[in-house]
This record gives C-alpha cells, structure tokens and sequence, in this order.
C-alpha cells in the first residue's frame, strides 16, 4: 500500500510518496526511513524500489523528489544545491512527525550515492534520526572537488568557478541558463568515460528513462557544491549507528571508505566484493541483497 503526499521545504511543495507495510494498522505505531535519492534521480526510479522492498519488512518508508526537480515545487529549476537537498530530509523527518502512526523514537535515514552524503548531512544535526545508512555512499561535495576517481586537481576547480563566473554574469543579462549532466549523454561517452558512468547511462538514459529525470542540472549550482563537504563533521557528530554498503568494483568505494573511517560511532562496512556501483540500482540480486542489509540494520538499531 502507498500514499502520494505533500509536504514542505519552505514554502514550496514536495512531491513524496508514503509506503505502508503489510497490514498496516493505523493504530499501531511504526518505524520510519526518510530515502535521499542519488544526484538527479526521481522517486519513480531506485527510491520506490527499496520502499517497496523495505515496506514490506514493517517499515514506513517516505520517498520524494528534490526541492526544484521532478514534481517537487521550487525555483529556479533543476538547481542542484547541497543544503536545500540535505534540508529536504530533515522536512521529510519534520513531516513523518506528524504522523499519528509513526513512532518518533524510530526514524531513520538512507540515502544512496548522492543522497547519502544528504543523509549524513542531515543527520549530523538533526538528532531527531536515530541511525543512517550509506548505500554506494558518496560525499556530493568531495565528487564535485575531487572526481570520480578522486583524481581532479585544484586548477581543475578553480577554471569551473571562472566558467561559473562568466556564466552567472551572462544568464544575468538574459543570456541562456546552462547545463551540466548527471550522467554522460551517449555522444560523449568514449574510451576515457569511467565504467561506472557507462552503466549510469544505460540506466537513467534508457532502462530507468522518466521524463521527470532529465539528466540535467544548472551549471552554476556547482559553485555550492565545490565548497560543501557532508562529511567534515561525521567524527564530532555523527554518533548514531551509521552502516555504509559498496560495491567492492565500485568506483566510489573510496567515498564509502572515507565515510565509514571518519565515523566514531557504532558502524558497520558492508562492501558486496563483486557489486559496481550501478549494481545497486538496477540488479535484482544486489538490490534485495542491499534491501536485506538495510532492513537488518534498521530492525537491530531502531528498537
């Protein structure tokens, strides 16, 4: 069973969908996970497949689409900013509260890949999420800083805020808005494209294709991103228990690495050794076995 809802971030609406577990019982009080989505991702694509999955093991589970994307309100749109999407969690946390069947001592929090990083930030703060999962977890900041592969140089960064410059100064006089990808378009994918991306394509251009998930995000948002970390404060902070699950061939596993060894609290590092990190939004067997991991967790450590 599910529920289409709305709920704030400010003044503007987001679109999220409730999911109930089996033979939900409006009387009974549940547990709750809060799900950050990845980086230009909608709730119809990998948030809905583990609420479903995660509903069924006794959870209530809230996806919803990001402040300025997909059905969310906000503008200007498709903005990509750090703290709004950090923000947006703690609105969904803010929201289940309200809820007469949610039990507020058992809310938690997952995010994958980009949303990871949301949900950590969130979390950092808002001591309200009583345990954080990771899963293919990066630092949104550190992916903009730092690359793919953790190779990109400081001349690298400093040229994109140049180009951000010249670029805010243009769409100011009614130049144009620019745009960047989430994922390589296929003309721009070659020899050099890291294999995870590759993989990314097929899946958000094609396999997941949504006309809410364009694959595009406003050029000068990176501006906010370049400077923001979710991870700089995990070992003052972040002292609930905290899992991280990768992709052992995952090209963000350093990522998920970095996050695991920064946290002083009660954790847990699950790395699937064969899984890439697109394994976990479209592989069947990765999916249920990274659902199984999450619901476990959640089960021991929301009592």
């Amino acid at each position: 069973m599910k529920k289409n809802v709305k709920f704030k971030n400010g003044v503007w609406n987001l679109s999220g969908v409730i999911y109930f577990p089996n033979n939900f019982d409006n009387n009974k009080k549940y547990p709750s996970i809060v799900f950050g989505n990845p980086g230009g991702s909608i709730k119809e694509q990998t948030p809905n497949t583990y609420a479903e999955i995660l509903s069924t093991e006794g959870f209530v589970v809230l996806t919803f689409d990001a402040l300025y994307q997909g059905e969310s309100e906000g503008e200007p749109r498709l903005l990509d900013n750090p703290f709004s999407r950090s923000e947006d969690i703690k609105c969904g946390v803010d929201f289940l509260t309200t809820l007469e069947y949610i039990d507020r001592k058992r809310i938690s929090a997952l995010g994958q890949c980009a949303g990871s990083g949301f949900a950590i930030f969130a979390a950092l703060t808002d001591r309200r999420i009583k345990a954080v999962c990771g899963l293919c977890c990066t630092n949104p900041g550190a992916t903009t800083r730092e690359g793919w592969d953790g190779n990109k140089t400081l001349a690298e960064n400093i040229n994109i805020l140049d180009q951000i410059a010249e670029q805010r100064t243009a769409e100011a006089n009614g130049e144009p808005v620019r745009y960047g990808n989430y994922v390589p378009e296929l003309d721009d994918i070659n020899e050099m494209t890291y294999p995870d991306m590759v993989v990314g394509h097929h899946f958000y251009r094609s396999e997941a294709l949504h006309p809410n998930s364009p694959n595009l995000y406003r050029f000068t948002g990176l501006a906010d991103r370049i400077t923001f970390d979710a991870y700089e404060f995990i070992p003052e902070f972040l002292d609930r228990p905290f899992l991280v699950i990768a992709g052992g061939k995952a090209g963000s596993l350093w990522q998920s690495k970095r996050a695991y060894q920064l946290s002083n609290g009660p954790k847990e590092l699950c790395i699937m050794e064969d899984a890439g990190h697109f394994d976990f939004y479209n592989n069947p067997i990765y999916i249920q076995k990274a659902a199984n991991k999450i619901s476990q967790f959640f089960k021991e450590n929301l009592r």
